[in-house]
């Protein structure tokens, strides 16, 4: 990954952005700033006590083994939040970084206390938020361990694919190889020969550059 980029400031306000009341008003507080594509906002081991609050664009949330092999965790968008975890004080637990332009508001963790002291029911929010996080990554080490690079592959599909009127299934985001592997915890290669091989079978088919599941895929490969 490439160095830290310094992002610029601007001066967008959050009229046209679609945000919930809690997270609005907590954003307002905060410093629009706007980032480049590429631009690691958080360093994994680093201690800082700022939230980001995604305005537009996403984020991926990610972790790197010793060997520069990188596990993503999540990928989040508008209206979604990243860095709670260190607001205890405690070094970053995962690395984020824009996967896209984005434009997100900074807040501190003053004015983050400052905003739950006069709306305590947003620290409930925010726990809810950390719990979900908490079970969807309990969830992926259960997977990790328990399934096989396939296994795991076909949950990806049922977690980020919807339904299509011809009975199909389309994974909206494009999702590359890579990005795949790094969600699964392999090797770019292992998902190309997988993927190689549903198509063969007439299990998934490429649209548009987005993934489409046409029919249930098999229990076992």
């Amino acid at each position: 990954m490439s160095a830290r980029r310094r992002a610029t400031q601007g001066s967008d306000t959050l009229d046209e952005i679609t945000l919930g009341s809690s997270v609005r008003a907590l954003a307002e507080r905060g410093v629009v700033r706007r980032y480049r594509k590429g631009t690691v906002l958080i360093e994994e081991g680093d201690v800082s006590d700022t939230l980001y609050i995604v305005l537009s664009g996403h984020v991926r949330v990610y972790s790197s083994g010793e060997r520069g092999r990188e596990v993503t965790h999540g990928i989040y968008g508008a209206g979604e939040y990243v860095g709670e975890m260190s607001l205890d004080g405690g070094p970053r637990s995962a690395s984020v970084v824009t996967t896209e332009a984005s434009i997100c508001a900074v807040v501190t963790r003053t004015t983050l206390q400052a905003y739950i002291g006069e709306n305590p029911s947003f620290a409930f929010e925010l726990l809810s938020k950390v719990i979900r996080r908490a079970r969807a990554a309990t969830l992926s080490a259960k997977q990790l361990a328990l399934n096989d690079v396939y296994g795991r592959l076909v949950a990806l599909f049922d977690e980020l694919s919807v339904p299509q009127p011809d009975g199909s299934r389309l994974v909206e985001d494009r999702l590359t190889h890579q990005a795949a592997a790094s969600r699964l915890g392999c090797s770019r290669e292992m998902v190309s020969r997988l993927m190689k091989d549903l198509e063969r079978g007439g299990y998934v088919a490429q649209r548009d550059g987005r993934i489409s599941v046409l029919r249930q895929l098999p229990a076992r490969w």
